[in-house]
């Protein structure tokens, strides 16, 4: 790591996520909205962790996470700063990370009592581990012993799970659909998944996630972003079953307490400029869908979503904090920094 930034008093400038005019008449479009449905509603935060872009730039803000501290933390694929650290008002208390130029994946474990960050890069085709405070620990290269890949830049890992005795799954959800299986050494332990048509292959499988919901039987959720469905495996690689989302291009799964939280960065045809923010039940059921349409089902299938309301432009996170608020990171919207919800 090049360098770890400290803030201190350095008279930062709230830029908001527009500017002029444009700004003060989206802040008022959305001033007294609420979004979401059911039990699950929110009021906007345009402006929460804005910054002056001169000095903490961001390109795509891929993923946040919240850790034991109750910081937030930004991945953003901008390298003067990959990591930018909030406190939960939008605060900024630290950036660091300099070396992580395609920065996608971010997933944090606790491990032996301290937060640890994994790291998934495009570019580097690589999944890095690092300290919170952006110490490399360890690094999972390009899985050339599988014999699935004919060169390092046909691996390109977006998003890793974790599971409790250290186990780690990688998601390849842009290069070619593999999910690697590694013990906590590194060492590999299983290959499942891979392009296709069949229910246990993917189409972009972009992010994964340990469902520990039955306490007694852990699974793996898994995106098949450009089929519209959430797949459930066993965590030996066996497929059990699919969670439709029609109309629904899903990003990662994220678990909170009995609910599924997942980020749509497309939405209907996966027309430009689209999105919202699906949110499941404990019977995995569409229960609100913020920024987008009212979930319906019918004979037992869910009806296509869509987008509408323009809160959000593709949308690639959602993180959750003890309050149950949402903090929502764009890919490709403008370079704008993340959105909150306010659950009402």
């Amino acid at each position: 790591m090049k360098r770890r930034t400290f803030v201190r008093n350095t008279g930062i400038l709230s830029t908001g996520l527009l500017s002029g005019l444009a700004q003060a008449n989206s802040l008022m479009t959305y001033k007294d909205v609420v979004i979401g449905h059911n039990s699950h509603q929110y009021k906007i935060d345009l402006q929460w962790g804005a910054l002056n872009a001169n000095f903490y730039p961001v390109n795509d803000c891929h993923e946040m996470v919240q850790d034991s501290q109750g910081r937030i933390l930004l991945l953003t694929n901008h390298t003067k700063n990959n990591i930018i650290v909030y406190d939960r008002s939008g605060k900024l208390l630290e950036v660091w990370g300099t070396d992580y130029p395609g920065a996608h994946g971010l997933t944090l474990h606790v491990e032996n009592g301290e937060d640890v960050l994994y790291i998934s890069d495009n570019n580097r085709h690589e999944v890095i581990k690092t300290t919170i405070t952006g110490q490399v620990i360890q690094v999972f290269p390009y899985p050339k012993e599988t014999g699935k890949y004919k060169n390092k830049e046909s691996y390109i890992p977006t998003e890793t799970a974790i599971a409790p005795n250290g186990d780690v799954y990688i998601a390849d959800g842009y290069g070619e659909q593999y999910i690697m299986h590694y013990n906590a050494a590194g060492e590999l332990l299983n290959v499942f998944g891979g392009r296709g048509t069949e229910a246990h292959h993917f189409d972009n499988a972009h992010g994964i996630c340990l469902d520990t919901r039955d306490a007694t039987n852990p699974t793996l959720l898994i995106t098949a972003r450009q089929q519209n469905k959430l797949k459930r495996f066993t965590l030996d690689g066996k497929y059990i079953e699919a969670i439709d989302l029609p109309g629904a291009y899903i990003c990662r799964p994220v678990l909170h307490k009995k609910d599924i939280y997942l980020a749509t960065i497309w939405s209907g045809d996966g027309s430009e400029g689209t999105g919202f923010i699906s949110i499941l039940n404990e019977e995995n059921k569409l229960i609100s869908a913020p920024g987008g349409s009212t979930p319906v089902y019918e004979d037992g299938q869910l009806n296509p979503m869509y987008q509408t309301l323009k809160v959000f432009h593709h949308p690639h996170d959602v993180c959750v904090d003890d309050d149950e608020n949402l903090y929502v990171a764009q890919w490709n919207s403008g370079k704008t920094y993340p959105i909150k919800l306010y659950r009402v």
